[in-house]
This record gives structure tokens, C-alpha cells and sequence, in this order.
């Protein structure tokens, strides 16, 4: 038995705190939970009342002779350490502290908050909140609303978990105006136990729930906790899929940070790579969470990207159409045989062809013969159905017609009633027989590429890991060397050293203090030449008018030594201007970026994207973190914009992808070793031709003086 089930599936309940008065909280979550039907047998605690709504009334928890699963505390914080501590005395299984007043207001608030959760984790008592909104179960074997919203939503297979218990109340309202139903739905509050991974588990488990809506404000949990589990849960053949919606984005200390990686990074984006790496797709609106999740409770996924679309009118199919490609899927092409199909019920006004018009008179028999006779096309994976409300349109009918076809098809179908009254019989209807219905095809089309994208997580390619060897005792020795040193900002020719550790191949290259010994190094390296001015002050070379390139001879090596001098001074008169670097010139290749910056939650977070000034440009970066392997790098390798450019374009031959994967495999072990790494950026990156490898053409490092 999980210790959750205490918590979701009580047998007894004592309400702590349980008020005669209208209107407090006490009273109205004891309210809800008695008159939401709840199976179990209910306690009202209160020193001071005889009885609550005729129930009679104990005076401490103490006192009740039965046994209790759970307790709902709704006292202020220093009363409610004396009742957790009675709770714990008699054996309870669950605590769910609603009130307000502990971390979140800080100072005692928050001390006793740590205090209480101590006293639970030592009893082994499972502990919800506090300052939250409460657990509600529909189900008909529990029916237990213990919340302080009046409403009781129908059962489902969708669960909820809400860090915000006032979203919680309109999230409720909405779901039962959308005939929208839940399995569990909880509030967390200020998570001092009970948190999203550990609901996650309890829900993975749950066989009433398929699918998971969460609104989060923060993890707690290291990235490689919360991603190892959860990306286990959301694989394979019966996978729970999750969807969120993560608010509040920062990027607070970025503009102090030393490399583009720190600049780009913020919560939001370590966020992106941790509901990326965990299976867990992520919408930016509330409505979107919905829309999403109403398609995934179907439980009917696309095994291809190929959408036939059938509506009454042209424009909505229209906009179907750009939508469907925009989500990543593409229209289906019908067979010859299916459009001669379509030719005997349609007329001849009609569009035969993808998108299918079936013109605006069309009634009920018509959409039903288009819809059967494209989801019979072995090229098509999934229908979307538009219908508008036009004077002769039976959307009751129709909507009949879609629920009796979808009953015997294994295709996902999806459907846009557009309008609000004159089709909402047909809604009703399809919400009934959970058909997903949307209001305008756009948001059907968005939920039908989220499906898609589902499908594919669950059955990824999974590669065997790469098998890569590393130097470590000699990049601790250097950093060690360089700690004594009280260096922290490292460029090229001492982060290279740290790089060949790893497996990066760097350019041979030496530092100048004079025109005539930058000449004798690049004679001795050979030409063509590139030549950067050294500076700690100076981090971005180009910019500084720090940097030539394609020099060929003494001549140009020592008028480039004197132009880079002077525009350093330029830039900036206080800079201390340690020399020239003079480097070979490194193969031609694409460039990129990666990076690594230290979240000060989840620790180290790796960055790849196009190189050059394209990062500053595009932004078109991805970031990942720990675990990092071979299929984490070649899912983050692909999803930027630019990586059909690697894959080589109109003719081009395609770069050394997985030279780059195992680069960033490669640096992600680096600073998981090396923990003082703080920042770094190899900017760029040379990619070369496909088996051609890489090549590290700018680098800048910054480290901790302790990890």
C-alpha cells in the first residue's frame, strides 16, 4: 500500500480546526467533504464546538476512537506544530495542513514549517502543504472533496497538481464548463514533503490516470533525480504522459555573466531542458494545458505525421492547414482509390482532395461517409474534423456521425466545432464520449502535433553509449595549478590544456609579447595565421577589433601584432593587454557554440547552438543537463532551427554530428569532474565534414575558487 493512498483514498478523516461558522475555511472544507458524498467517516476536531453541521464534534484528535488515515489541519502555524505532534501520537498516515503563514511569509513562518516537516519524516507520516488548497478524489468508491472549493469534478483519467491553490479553484471552474473530468487533483503548496515527483510516482501507478496536468512554480529536486525517474514514466508501451505549465522566468545574474552560455541561460530555459530530457511537454498557456490534455485522455496517438482534414467551409481549412505544419505534422495524401471514394457522396462543388470541403450544406450522412472514407487511407495517421455553424448545419448529428466512426477507429480524431451556441449540443455530445472538440482548428491542430510529438518520445531510439576515455588527473592537476595561481578566467591557451584532457582537438598556438616573436611562433606553426589579443579584461575579441584572420606572411603577422595593441587600448585604456595570441589557422568548418553555465539549483547545464555572432543573433540554443549520454546530445544536436545546416543544405556535405555529441558528452563529464568550472564557452566550435571531427577555435572558462 503507498503511503500517498492515505492521503487520495482515506477510510476516516478528522478535520482539524473544523469551524461552526459559514464562510472560514474550517467550516467549508468539512462542508465539502460531507456533503460531496465522501464513504468514508468523517471527524469534526474543535475545543469549542459540540458539533459541526449536526456532526458531533471532538475535542482533540486524541479523543476519536477509531483509528484515522488522514488529518486536515487548518490552524495558524505555532497551533499546528501541537497538532501534527498529537497527530503523529495517534498514528495518523497522512497530514494535509491547508493554512497559510510558513515558508512563504519567512521567518517563524518558516522555521516552524521546517520543524513540522521534520516531525513527519521521522514518524514516516506523508505531509501535503502546508499553505495550500486541499486533495479532492472523484471517484465514486471515495468521492472525497477535502478542499476549499465548493466544486466536485466529474471523474476522468486526467490528474492535476497545483503548487497554487487559488489557480486550483479556477482551473475547476473551467474543467466542469468544458465537461472536463479528473482523477486526483491535489494542491501542494509550499511542498515541505509531499512533491510533483513524488505524485508523479503515486499517479504512474495510478490505473485511473493516463495523464498528468501540473502547474509549477519551482523544482526542488536535482535535474538528474526528476529526470531519470520521470522520463522512465513517460516511455514505452504504457507510459503516463505529462504536461505542464511552468511560470515565473528569470534571468536574474545573467547580465553579470562572463560567457554568451550565462547570458542565454535562466530558469526558464534550464527549465525547457529538463521538461525536454524528462518526456514532459510544456504549454505557455492555462488554455493550452487543457487543450493538450484533452487530447492525450483519448488515448489515441498518431503512428505517423500524416492529417486528413474534412470541414464545411474553406477558410477554416485553411487555417487547419497552416496550423497542422507549423505542429510539425504534414497533410496526407489520398490514394486514388480513396478519392474516388469521396467522388460518390460528395458533390461535384466539392474538394476531393486534402483538405476535404465537404461544402456548407453538408449534413450528417456526409461528413460521416468523407470521415470514414479518409481514416480508411492507409496514408492518412489522423483526422481533423471542422465544422461551422452555417443555417443548414445539423451539428448534433454530425457530432453523432464523428462518435460513432471514432468508437471503431484506432486513429486519433479531432475536432473543431467552431462557434458557441449554435454548436454546443454537438460539443456536449462529443465531450460525453471523449472525442476531443475544440473551439477554432487551430488549437486541434496545435493538439494533434503535441500527440504526435508524444508518440515519438515514447518510442525514441535509444543508441548504445559512446565509449569515451578522459584524462581527469591531469585536468584536476591543472586546475589545481591554476587555483594556487588565484586565476579564475582562463582564454585559449590555457583552456586548451583543459580541453585535450577530454578528447577536444585544439590548434597549436603561442602567445607573443612582441611583433618579432609573434613572427618567429607563426613561422614556426605555419601560415595562414590568426592572431587574438589576451586580455582578462577583454573577453569578446571581436569586438574589441581584438582579432585578424588569414594572415600569410611575417609582414602581415607583425603590422596585425600592432593593430590589435592599439584597438585593445581603444576599447578599453585600463585593460591590461597580457600579449597576442598567434594560433594556426583552423580548418574551414560550420560553427557552433557550446557552453556550460552553473544553475545555482540544478548545477551544471551544458549549451549547444550555432556559433559565431549567430548566437547572439538567432538565439537558437538548446540546454541540457544531467544525465547526459549519447541519445540526450543527438536529441539536443537536432532540436535547434539550425540543424538541417549540419545536416548540409541544397547540395552541401553534411558536418560531423556526431563528433559534436560526443563533444558535448565529453563536456558535460568535464564539469561534472571538475566541479569549480563555472562558466565556459568554446565559441567557436569548428564542425568539419562528416568523420572530419571538430576543431576548438576560441574558448573562455571561468572558475570558482571552491565547487
Amino acid at each position: 500500500m503507498d503511503k500517498l493512498d492515505a492521503i487520495f483514498s482515506p477510510k476516516t478523516i478528522a478535520v482539524i480546526g473544523a469551524s461552526t461558522q459559514k464562510g472560514k475555511v474550517g467550516h467549508d472544507i468539512f462542508a465539502n467533504i460531507l456533503y460531496g458524498g465522501y464513504t468514508g467517516t468523517l471527524y469534526p476536531v474543535n475545543p469549542k464546538a459540540k458539533s459541526v453541521l449536526s456532526v458531533k464534534c471532538y475535542v482533540s484528535i486524541a479523543a476519536i476512537p477509531d483509528p484515522i488515515d488522514l488529518a486536515m489541519i487548518i490552524l495558524p502555524p505555532k497551533a499546528a506544530i501541537g497538532s501534527v505532534k498529537e497527530c503523529i501520537a495517534k498514528g495518523v498516515k497522512g497530514i494535509v495542513i491547508v493554512s497559510a503563514g510558513f515558508k512563504e511569509v519567512g521567518g517563524e513562518g518558516a522555521e516552524i514549517e521546517i520543524e513540522i516537516k521534520n516531525l513527519c519524516t521521522r514518524a514516516g507520516v506523508r505531509l501535503v502543504g502546508p499553505n495550500c488548497l486541499g486533495v479532492i478524489n472523484p471517484s465514486k468508491k471515495v468521492s472525497l472533496n477535502a478542499s476549499f472549493s465548493a466544486r466536485m469534478p466529474k471523474p476522468g483519467n486526467v490528474s492535476f497538481i497545483s503548487q497554487s491553490g487559488a489557480l486550483c479553484t479556477a482551473v475547476l471552474d473551467y474543467a466542469a464548463d468544458k465537461g472536463f473530468g479528473f482523477s486526483k487533483f491535489i494542491s501542494i503548496g509550499n511542498k515541505a514533503d509531499v512533491d510533483e515527483l513524488d505524485l508523479l510516482r503515486y499517479y504512474h501507478a495510478d490505473p485511473d490516470t493516463d495523464v498528468v496536468m501540473i502547474y509549477m512554480e519551482e523544482l526542488s529536486r536535482t535535474s538528474e533525480e526528476f529526470v531519470t525517474e520521470v522520463r522512465q514514466m513517460t516511455s514505452g508501451t504504457n507510459p503516463t504522459h505529462v504536461i505542464v505549465i511552468k511560470s515565473g522566468s528569470s534571468v536574474a545574474g545573467a547580465a553579470a555573466a562572463a560567457s554568451h552560455t550565462g547570458a542565454l541561460a535562466g530558469s526558464d530555459a534550464i527549465y525547457d531542458g529538463i521538461f525536454t530530457m524528462s518526456g514532459i511537454l510544456r504549454c505557455k498557456t492555462v488554455n493550452q494545458l487543457f487543450d493538450y490534455a484533452r487530447a492525450f485522455a483519448a488515448n489515441k496517438y498518431p503512428t505517423g505525421d500524416r492529417v486528413a482534414i474534412v470541414t464545411n467551409a474553406g477558410g477554416p481549412g485553411i487555417i487547419a492547414t497552416d496550423m497542422t505544419e507549423q505542429s510539425g505534422l504534414k497533410l496526407a495524401k489520398f490514394s486514388a482509390d480513396t478519392v474516388k471514394e469521396l467522388k460518390k457522396y460528395l458533390p461535384v462543388t466539392a474538394n476531393f482532395h486534402n483538405p476535404v470541403d465537404v461544402i456548407g450544406d453538408a449534413a450528417k450522412d456526409r461528413y460521416e461517409n468523407t470521415l470514414a472514407t479518409v481514416l480508411a487511407d492507409r496514408g492518412v495517421d489522423a483526422a481533423l474534423i471542422i465544422l461551422t455553424p452555417q443555417s443548414m448545419t445539423d451539428a448534433i448529428g454530425t457530432a453523432e456521425a464523428i462518435v460513432k466512426i471514432a468508437k471503431n477507429s484506432i486513429k486519433p480524431i479531432l475536432c473543431a466545432f467552431m462557434g458557441v451556441v449554435d454548436v454546443s449540443d454537438g460539443v456536449k455530445l462529443l465531450q460525453q464520449h471523449k472525442v476531443p472538440v475544440y473551439q477554432f482548428p487551430e488549437s486541434a491542430a496545435r493538439s494533434l502535433g503535441a500527440l504526435r510529438e508524444g508518440m515519438k518520445w515514447s518510442f525514441r531510439k535509444i543508441l548504445p553509449q559512446y565509449d569515451l576515455s578522459y584524462d581527469r588527473e591531469k585536468a584536476t592537476a591543472i586546475l589545481e595549478r591554476y587555483r594556487k595561481e588565484g586565476r579564475t578566467l582562463l582564454g585559449e591557451l590555457d583552456g586548451n590544456e583543459l580541453l585535450k584532457c577530454y578528447g577536444f582537438k585544439t590548434i597549436p598556438m603561442a602567445l607573443s609579447k612582441t611583433a618579432v616573436e609573434a613572427v618567429k611562433i607563426a613561422d614556426k606553426i605555419g601560415y595562414p595565421i590568426v592572431m587574438k589579443i589576451v586580455s582578462p579584461q577583454i573577453l569578446h575579441k571581436s569586438e574589441a577589433g581584438g582579432v585578424k584572420v588569414g594572415l600569410e606572411d611575417a609582414q602581415e603577422v607583425e603590422q596585425a601584432f600592432e593593430e590589435i595593441l592599439k584597438s585593445g587600448r581603444a576599447y578599453d585604456p585600463d585593460a591590461d593587454l597580457t600579449g597576442v595570441l598567434v594560433q594556426k589557422m583552423a580548418p574551414r568548418g560550420k560553427e557552433v557554440i557550446l557552453g556550460v553555465t552553473k544553475d545555482p539549483v540544478f548545477g551544471h547545464a551544458v549549451m549547444f547552438g550555432l556559433g559565431g555572432i549567430f548566437v547572439e543573433v538567432y538565439k537558437d540554443v538548446a540546454f541540457r543537463l544531467s544525465p547526459m549520454g549519447r541519445n540526450v546530445a543527438r536529441r539536443m544536436v537536432k532540436s535547434i532551427k539550425g540543424y538541417p545546416i549540419l545536416k548540409g543544405l541544397r547540395g552541401q556535405a553534411p558536418s560531423d554530428i556526431e563528433a559534436i555529441e560526443k563533444n558535448i558528452v565529453s563536456l558535460k563529464a568535464m564539469v561534472d569532474n571538475h566541479p569549480t568550472i563555472a562558466e565556459l564557452d568554446i565559441n567557436p566550435l569548428f564542425v568539419h565534414g562528416e568523420g572530419e571531427g571538430t576543431t576548438v577555435a576560441d574558448i573562455v572558462i571561468r572558475i570558482e575558487d571552491e565547487a
